[in-house]
């Protein structure tokens, strides 16, 4: 597999959607053969300038269940120098969505490209169809023997050798950790468990859209900063974050989707972590419109370019430069979040531009 010898900066992993096969969920829910494609082409332009639908070049519309696709990809970020791929990971009291791909990596141990997992432990409604009151599986927590078998299963993967570590602990990412009930006791029943299996514990990490500051009372041993979360919701957060630039959003079509300039966003994008108390670390973006998703009810940023990913992707590394090699981490969102419009994967516009401006802040190119 192509990689780069030289030092990089930044240890950069990318969140990874894998709703690119058909399931017979999906199949029931939204009809015969959905996958995130089909959103992705059938969106349209909601306002003059607006650039949908958004298409993939190198890769075209794949599938995830073929091993040559997954391959591609890894060869793909790890030519520019992503370390892996954060793969999300669905649990809903034992019944698991939207496993395969990620299976048949662990089976098959192909690609030999680092990994972890994130939960993405929330419902699953119609909200990304404009529908959010449609409830079609719920996120549960029954007990401890739930929680036993969720880590029997996690296990599997942080016996891998491709499994991203921190400190020598598996790297877990948790999407909605105050979701979870009794999270801290939860959380290290789990590094107890990784204990006992002969691992040296666990690193576990909550998303935190500045909604918690104390992640050690959750049971994590830190957070990942994804600031984008609180743009579209209009509550205290937003404006205990300050955030200058949702005032230069105010720039809305009527019936239209919230719009607000890249080069402003990303300028509030990577907080100052130095005046953070806990281990932070920070979310970069490439881009973003939801609208594939949530039509006119969508945040779109308008005017991203690589110059401008690259100028981002700089203020990210900035962000953890003084910190040792092991927790020199910058999250990204995303690889592959096509009907997000956050992705890194080429396109029809840009080809491999956002790639490139990656490497270059990487190795300085």
């Amino acid at each position: 597999m192509a990689s780069n010898s030289q030092r990089k900066k930044a240890r950069v992993i990318a969140f990874y959607l894998p709703q690119f096969h058909p399931i017979p969920e999906n199949d029931l829910w939204w009809g015969k053969g959905f996958t995130e494609w089909t959103n992705v082409t059938k969106a349209s332009p909601l306002f003059n300038g607006h650039e949908q639908p958004r298409l993939p070049a190198d890769l075209g519309f794949y599938d995830l269940r073929l091993p040559e696709v997954r391959s591609a990809q890894a060869e793909m970020a790890a030519a520019y120098g992503i370390e892996g791929f954060c793969y999300w990971h669905y649990w809903f009291a034992g019944r698991r969505l939207l496993e395969k791909p990620f299976s048949e990596v662990l089976a098959s141990g192909q690609p030999d490209f680092p990994f972890c997992l994130g939960w993405a432990n929330e419902s699953w409604t119609g909200v990304w169809n404009n529908d959010p009151r449609r409830m079609l599986i719920e996120q549960t927590y029954p007990g401890e023997a739930d929680d036993r078998a969720h880590f029997d299963y996690l296990l599997n993967a942080f016996n891998d050798h491709r499994y991203i570590t921190v400190d020598g602990k598996p790297l877990l990412f948790i999407y909605k950790p105050l979701k979870l009930p009794d999270a801290k006791r939860r959380l290290n029943r789990w590094r107890e468990w990784a204990h006992q299996a002969g691992l040296k514990g666990l690193y576990i990490l909550g998303n935190n859209q500045l909604d918690f500051d104390d992640p050690a009372a959750l049971g994590l041993d830190g957070a990942v900063i994804t600031t984008l979360g609180v743009i579209n919701s209009k509550n205290q957060v937003l404006n205990k974050a300050k955030w200058l630039f949702w005032g230069v959003s105010k720039k809305l079509n009527l019936g239209g989707p919230r719009i607000v300039e890249y080069r402003e966003a990303i300028k509030h994008l990577i907080p100052d972590l130095s005046k953070l108390s806990f281990d932070a670390y920070p979310c970069a973006y490439p881009n973003w419109d939801h609208t594939p998703r949530s039509g006119r009810k969508g945040l779109v940023l308008r005017g991203s370019t690589p110059e401008l990913f690259k100028k981002h992707m700089q203020d990210a590394v900035a962000a953890i430069d003084s910190r040792d090699d092991q927790h020199r981490l910058v999250f990204l969102k995303s690889w592959n979040e096509w009907a997000e419009g956050n992705y890194m994967e080429p396109d029809m516009k840009w080809g491999h531009g956002y790639l490139e401006a990656l490497r270059g802040v990487l190795f300085g190119d």
